[in-house]
């Protein structure tokens, strides 16, 4: 059953060396989380991602149970 999602930055093309990874609740949490940990670990601006990069990175969000 799944009751989380979770994301882990290293399943990122380029960023297998990342430790980062976050699970929430729902999928709409771990964006934010993502986002947020963009911002912080990569100096990324999230608002600048096209949609073919969200298109991307919403496949490495995965169900689990947790």
């Amino acid at each position: 059953m799944t009751n989380a999602f979770t994301y882990a930055c290293r399943d990122c093309e380029g960023m297998e060396a990342c430790p980062g990874s976050v699970t929430a609740e729902t999928q709409e949490e771990v964006w934010r989380l993502m986002e947020l940990h963009a911002q912080m670990a990569h100096n990324e601006d999230p608002a600048e991602w096209t949609q073919e990069t969200r298109d991307y990175l919403a496949t490495l969000i995965r169900p689990v149970s947790a």
